[in-house]
């Protein structure tokens, strides 16, 4: 049997934050620290906090640090000054969103451990911030990396290990690898492979490279389909008969440099 899977599921399995509106003083985070409200310097690497997917859903973020040692939910593994070149840009400028997009995309890779496929397979995922609106019109150009403990599918985050550097790297343990519990895909409930589950994100094919043209919603579902019955089947060890879903993505994700669709296996294992 075939299950398909062509529902947009970019937001619960890649960190995009491509538009958000003004933020004030008193929306940019719980438990906000005075210090960091509207700041103007660009923020440190390796802070930790307790952040919640309402934080998250804000553009700006001035949340208390909490020592690393503590429970976290949130790690800055990335933050730098914007390029000169969106010194005059809007607050919710699309080009500048796609740029830290890129720029958080890859450095979450290379802090976690993970290459593009499993990127795509993990429980764990990143939000970025940038200044206040008061901060950008001061002048303020800077974006911060955040790895989280979960996704925007998730109703909590989990807690991070002290550091989530590396934390992919290696064989990654269930508790962080995506899988599925339900009967059919992909109205299945999305878990981490630690608990029981039917569906594991196999493998994440690729589709493209990174200047090719959109090919259109019809031509990804049928690679996604052709490819992923032959990576489910090898993965699987050739059985005369299994059962594999897939997840591709649309126009939205490939501009920003998705290039893969997820495969999904059924199996309890």
């Amino acid at each position: 049997m075939v299950t398909r899977a062509p529902a947009l599921l970019v937001a619960a399995l890649v960190g995009l934050l491509l538009v958000a509106g003004a933020c004030s003083s008193s929306d940019q985070g719980a438990n906000a620290d005075p210090a960091q409200v509207d700041a103007t310097e660009t923020p440190a690497t390796g802070d930790c906090r307790q952040l919640t997917p309402e934080d998250v859903a804000l553009p700006a973020n001035a949340t208390t640090t909490v020592s690393c040692a503590e429970e976290h939910t949130a790690e800055t593994f990335a933050a730098d000054d914007l390029p000169t070149e969106f010194d005059d840009a809007s607050y919710d400028d699309q080009q500048m969103a796609r740029f830290v997009h890129q720029a958080c995309s890859e450095e979450f890779a290379k802090f976690v451990g993970a290459d593009e496929s499993l990127v795509l397979r993990t429980t764990l995922s990143w939000a970025w911030f940038r200044p206040s609106e008061k901060a950008w019109d001061k002048g303020a150009r800077w974006y911060r990396c955040d790895v989280i403990g979960g996704n925007s599918a998730s109703p909590a985050y989990r807690p991070l290990p002290e550091t989530a550097r590396g934390m992919l790297s290696g064989r990654p343990k269930d508790a962080w690898l995506s899988c599925a519990r339900g009967a059919t895909f992909p109205e299945s409930e999305k878990v981490p492979c630690s608990q029981k589950h039917h569906w594991r994100a196999v493998s994440a094919v690729k589709l493209g490279d990174p200047d090719d043209s959109y090919p259109g919603d019809r031509v990804m579902e049928s690679r996604t389909n052709a490819f992923c019955k032959s990576a489910v089947k090898a993965w699987l060890n050739y059985p005369a008969n299994f059962q594999y879903g897939y997840t591709y993505f649309h126009e939205p994700e490939w501009k920003v440099g998705v290039r893969r669709s997820v495969c999904w296996a059924k199996t309890d294992k």
